[in-house]
């Protein structure tokens, strides 16, 4: 469910025909965020760890990272996107 609307940043019209679906565009910004996500945490982990960094564990913090701001962007994209409004997934989303 988008909070634009109950924020008050909807006006309630369906986007254009042309515009991504909500499913498409969660998909692809999570998959984008997740490889910064997991060189960013490994990054964390090198200069945390320093000199007694080890391969698992350099990559558990990796696939935490990834799975972080994979979910995170996933989910404020959800939240705050005009193409994951109500109507938009009703209109691009179910199309059966």
């Amino acid at each position: 469910m988008s909070l634009r609307r109950f924020l008050g940043y909807s006006d309630g019209e369906v986007m254009r025909s042309d515009a991504k679906p909500c499913s498409r565009l969660m998909r692809h910004t999570a998959a984008i965020f997740s490889v910064g996500g997991a060189l960013g945490f490994w990054v964390l982990c090198r200069m945390h760890y320093g000199p007694r960094i080890t391969n698992p564990r350099s990559l558990r913090w990796a696939a935490c990272g990834a799975v972080t701001a994979s979910s995170g962007t996933a989910l404020l994209v959800r939240l705050f996107s005009p193409e994951c409004e109500p109507q938009n997934i009703a209109a691009y989303d179910n199309k059966n």
